[in-house]
């Protein structure tokens, strides 16, 4: 697919985009099993990157976590020179719509944050696609930054697959840390800056929901906007 976004439009929030398409099948969201490796970090602010479909709702719901204090929209993978919206929208350029959060471990765990992603973020069943969005920059990976991380990351999908919660096989993979690049100002904060718009009503403000009754103990009522 292959879509436009103008900056003015996208401020305001009425345009078409590859973050909005007809609505499918109602989303059902469920608290995913925790870890049973529970992630052993050291004091100190730590990385994570996520790739979970648009990543308007998946900034959305990390920015609604407690204990992160950072927030970005991006892309994983690829090049610089083809790191923007219009050209990965071809599905061409290796990269995934990801989320780059820096979070304190002595509030919330990578492997919580994990638990939350796979819950209320992506379907860890579905091959380059989340929702109504189609294409491998759409694809959900876990992207450690850290021994540590890819250590918990690798048990927790195998935890999924070996649970039974899912009916169908997990697919979601790690991905090895290549290089993020920030996206277009426009779309940082998209969900807080456009709570009205057709596509975060139908698919990002019900994350949100979920994060909250399924989560209460990680929600945070203020959205984050340290995207810098």
């Amino acid at each position: 697919m292959k879509h436009l976004i103008l900056p003015a439009l996208a401020a305001s929030g009425l345009f078409l985009s590859a973050c909005q398409q007809p609505a499918l099948a109602k989303d059902k969201y469920f608290e995913a099993p925790a870890a049973a490796r529970v992630a052993d970090e050291p004091e100190g602010l730590k990385v994570a990157v996520f790739a979970g479909g648009c990543f308007w709702g998946t900034e959305a719901v990390f920015s609604h976590v407690k204990g992160v204090k950072k927030a970005v929209s991006g892309y994983h993978g690829g090049n610089a020179k083809t790191a923007t919206y219009k050209i990965t929208n071809s599905g061409m350029t290796e990269h995934a719509e990801a989320v780059r959060i820096v979070y304190d471990p002595k509030i919330v765990r990578y492997d919580e944050l994990v638990q939350i992603f796979f819950s209320v973020v992506a379907d860890p069943t579905l091959h380059n696609r989340q929702g109504p969005d189609v294409g491998p920059q759409y694809r959900a990976a876990l992207v450690p930054m850290s021994r540590e991380q890819h250590q918990v990351a690798a048990a927790y999908l195998k935890q999924m697959q070996a649970s039974g919660k899912w009916s169908d096989p997990i697919v979601t993979e790690t991905e090895r840390y290549r290089k993020f690049y920030a996206a277009e100002d426009y779309h940082q904060d998209f969900v807080a800056r456009n709570p009205r718009q057709g596509y975060v009503l139908r698919w990002d403000k019900p994350k949100l929901a979920a994060l909250k009754r399924l989560f209460p103990e990680h929600y945070r009522a203020k959205f984050l906007r340290d995207h810098s």
